[in-house]
């Protein structure tokens, strides 16, 4: 899809996209809040570890990599609650050392997390996350509102934290003896999609990049063309240990999965639209085929539309 002539998006198309871009948020919400849990991170290698979201829905995985001189934390968690969670966690792991955060996009449940930490944590922001939030604002938080009264009673108050640090492409934080290389991926799941690599353990943070869920296209912006270029990237990041937004850490599979799942809904959207079918022909056709290899098909429409659109 060409996105160089979109502009802010209206209210209602940012509702509808983010409706089908969360299917995977369940009646779960009305029975529980999404909260990290505390005490749990595992070590995944020498620096790195990772509180895993238990399949939660509404809960990231967190990740929090500890340096002789400092420590890295990624996403926060829903609301100050949250974050005070993970900020516990991270001092219990790397004590008073001095702090950087960075999350891998914005939505509620990685971003709104951040004021749990104290004023001198180095919040860290790619410069198309900045616009993303200059331009969106709160509209994808207030929808999360109202969810659940747990998910408008963790966002209460809730708002972005202002980056100390805004990098254009690629910024690298130095933790002493390790350090961490922060990447902007432009539009993907969302306008702003960053990932975390450290190279040194061999662990990326690929954010919604490359999980197992399907791909949700969050934003307006967002497009299958782009999506398999940075899932090149990624693949040339060699990494063995892959943590993702949610769900369960794995490898370069789930890069592979991806590749996979994206580039056959490209190629068939072509063919079906090249044959004179409608989008929303397309988009049936498509569903019904994957659904006995991917039965949530939930987030096959988003993909439709991008490769729909981008076909010739």
């Amino acid at each position: 899809m060409n996105t160089s002539h979109l502009t802010m998006p209206r209210l209602d198309t940012l509702a509808r996209l983010l409706a089908l871009s969360c299917t995977f948020i369940a009646p779960a919400f009305a029975q529980q809040a999404p909260m990290v849990r505390e005490g749990a991170a595992v070590k995944v290698s020498e620096h790195v570890f990772v509180i895993p979201d238990d399949n939660v829905p509404g809960v990231p995985n967190v990740g929090i990599i500890v340096g002789r001189d400092g420590i890295l934390v990624v996403d926060t968690g829903m609301g100050e609650r949250n974050g005070a969670i993970v900020l516990k966690e991270a001092r219990r792991l790397g004590g008073d050392k001095p702090l950087w955060l960075v999350t891998t996009h914005v939505h509620p449940e990685h971003d709104l997390g951040a004021s749990a930490f104290p004023a001198t944590t180095k919040m860290i922001r790619s410069r198309a996350q900045v616009d993303e939030i200059a331009t969106a604002g709160m509209q994808t938080a207030d929808a999360f509102r109202r969810r659940s009264p747990e998910m408008r009673a963790l966002l209460e108050g809730a708002k972005f934290r202002d980056a100390d640090i805004v990098f254009d492409t690629e910024h690298e934080v130095n933790l002493g003896d390790v350090k961490a290389r922060l990447l902007a991926m432009g539009a993907n799941h969302t306008a702003g999609d960053t990932v975390i690599v450290v190279d040194q353990d061999h662990v990326l943070f690929s954010g919604d990049l490359a999980m197992k869920p399907l791909p949700a296209f969050a934003s307006p912006k967002s497009s299958l063309a782009h999506w398999l270029t940075s899932l090149d990237r990624l693949d040339a990041l060699k990494p063995r240990i892959v943590v993702p937004s949610h769900g369960p850490t794995g490898d370069a599979g789930f890069i592979a999965g991806y590749r996979r799942y994206l580039t056959r809904i490209r190629d068939r959207a072509a063919e079906l639209k090249r044959a004179g079918k409608s989008l929303e022909e397309t988009t049936q056709t498509i569903t019904a085929e994957l659904k006995s290899e991917y039965p949530d098909t939930g987030r096959v429409g988003g993909a439709v539309r991008s490769a729909y659109a981008e076909a010739g």
